[in-house]
């Protein structure tokens, strides 16, 4: 479940109205409640949870075709120190727009936010070989410019929504490479972890004290070691110099979690610093049912351990 609506929250994500941003924040009940701030860039975005401008920053953070967003990624690992609240996973369907009238012979440009394009690369190459793309800060964005300039030459690949917005028609619907294309977003914060849900998400990037011969090894084995399951594991170079990476890693738990903790704990002190990024509800169709799985199955085992512990004599 959600956490609760808080009056007078602040969410800033990546705008104008319109973008995938919007769209995967409004699926959220509790942010229904929230003052939305659309702002042109992600750095904004994270400067303005950074700057207590905004409570919540939402953001893409990784794409099922492109994978991570390194703009966010990036600033959240080397640049900024929050946390993040919660992960959102939207299906994402691309849509070439232009201003009425406009075929598909008259595009000889089109506008969108580069990890938008490269998800429609095929599609590109074989409807407008040699077309110029032309980056913007997101889909949004180009669609909006392209009702502005209402240039014949120009299309646009953002969602469905910001063709109304912005008076645009729709020349090809869906024309992503991949039909099961997704986005994860997630919401970050300045402070705070989320309760454990018994259905949770823990990010952290752990940083090599040295380059030798099974480091990475070493520090999958103290996750194996526990049973702790990974969901992602990708390296990121450290800005330091060539071949100085840091491993960014997603898995199953809480902080809250003991076996959790005791991982960290020792991957800390023994194998690699450590940076953590947040423990939080995990997405997913299933996820209240997990939950709700997880919340019986603890209470069984606490009433189990409870009946064990009555029985200890005293000395």
């Amino acid at each position: 479940m959600s956490p609760p609506a808080t009056p007078g929250r602040t969410i800033a994500f990546l705008g104008p109205a319109g973008t995938f941003n919007e769209e995967a924040l409004f699926t959220q009940p509790d942010f229904a409640e929230a003052e939305v701030l659309p702002l042109p860039t992600l750095a904004e975005v994270v400067e303005a949870v950074c700057t207590g401008q905004a409570d919540l920053g939402f953001v893409p953070i990784e794409n099922s075709i492109e994978g991570t967003v390194n703009a966010t990624v990036d600033s959240l690992v080397f640049e900024v120190e929050l946390l993040i609240q919660r992960e959102v996973v939207l299906d994402v369907h691309m849509n070439l727009m232009a201003i009425p009238g406009t075929t598909l012979g008259d595009v000889k440009r089109v506008l969108s936010f580069p990890h938008a394009s490269a998800q429609c690369r095929r599609y590109l190459a074989e409807h407008l070989p040699g077309v110029e793309v032309v980056p913007t800060n997101s889909t949004a964005e180009a669609a909006r410019l392209l009702g502005e300039d209402k240039r014949r030459d120009s299309a646009a690949l953002a969602p469905r929504l910001a063709a109304e917005l912005y008076g645009l028609d729709i020349l090809a619907s869906a024309v992503e490479d991949h039909p099961d294309n997704q986005t994860r977003f997630v919401a970050v914060a300045a402070s705070g972890v989320p309760a454990p849900t018994g259905h949770d998400k823990t990010s952290i990037v752990c940083f090599q004290r040295e380059d030798h011969p099974g480091s990475l090894h070493a520090i999958l084995s103290e996750f194996s070691a526990r049973s702790i399951n990974l969901t992602k594991l990708e390296s990121r170079p450290t800005k330091r110099g060539l071949g100085d990476y840091c491993f960014l890693i997603d898995l199953q738990g809480h902080i809250a979690d003991e076996v959790v903790a005791d991982c960290l704990r020792v991957l800390h002190a023994e194998q690699a610093g450590v940076k953590f990024l947040g423990s939080y509800p995990a997405a997913g169709s299933r996820g209240d049912h997990l939950r709700r799985e997880a919340d019986a199955a603890w209470r069984d085992a606490e009433q189990w351990m409870a009946g064990l512990r009555s029985q200890i004599r005293e000395r």
